[in-house]
């Protein structure tokens, strides 16, 4: 496998919980099998698991949330739609073990700390978001969230007094989140994170750098589907 290449670390979890958060929306708790031991906890952090399908298995990337060393269970919550991670997810059972994999989560706040942060996702990024906004602590934060199902709005941001969180829809392909990236008053002591799919992540980074001046190093984008 080419992670094995990569010296990536697997450990095998255990379905503990299932939860329907909405019809669009599950959350799976799991006891980690020791590797929160192994890999501290950091803002936004995550495995790639891998996901059965009849003879294959797909790789995929999801964010840890709420994680407990002390316990050694954290949970991942899924956005729902036509998938074999979705499908999976949807059928999951107590019990039920899934391999994963680690690499490649480093993300650490910047210091010193931004005057603020400037957040652009969805749902499927929205559990590392929450896990960011737990992180920042007193600086204020700004999120722009896109939604494609009326229930996704409902979903729970763990924003606090001092951050500010829009739902846009997503409509032509993401076109609102790219209009509020070029729109918005953005400070040049901001720090941005970015993780939409691939087109919008990309057009909103380049309208950071271009429009509002932000450096390479103040940036964090991924791109969290195509």
């Amino acid at each position: 496998m080419l992670l094995k290449a990569w010296r990536a670390e697997d450990y095998r979890l255990t379905v503990t919980s299932t939860e329907a958060v909405t019809d669009k929306f599950v959350r799976l708790g799991f006891s980690a099998g020791g590797l929160l031991k192994d890999h501290p906890v950091h803002p936004t952090q995550w495995v790639r698991l891998w996901i059965p399908n009849g003879d294959k298995e797909h790789q995929r990337g999801y964010t840890l949330v709420d994680p407990d060393p002390a316990g050694d269970r954290f949970w991942i919550e899924f956005a729902i739609h036509h998938g074999p991670a979705a499908e999976w997810a949807r059928n999951a059972v107590v019990g039920e073990q899934i391999d994963v994999s680690v690499l490649g989560s480093d993300f650490q706040l910047p210091d010193p700390m931004p005057s603020e942060f400037v957040v652009f996702g969805d749902t499927a990024s929205l559990p590392a978001i929450n896990s960011l906004l737990d992180a920042v602590g007193d600086t204020p934060a700004r999120v722009w969230l896109e939604w494609q199902y009326e229930s996704d709005t409902t979903l729970p941001v763990r924003n606090k007094p001092h951050h500010e969180v829009t739902w846009l829809q997503r409509v032509d392909d993401g076109r609102l989140m790219r209009e509020q990236a070029q729109t918005l008053d953005c400070p040049k002591d901001a720090f941005a994170w970015v993780a939409c799919d691939g087109h919008t992540t990309r057009s909103i980074v380049k309208a950071l750098k271009t429009t509002h001046g932000l450096p390479k190093t103040s940036i964090k984008s991924q791109a969290y589907w195509k």
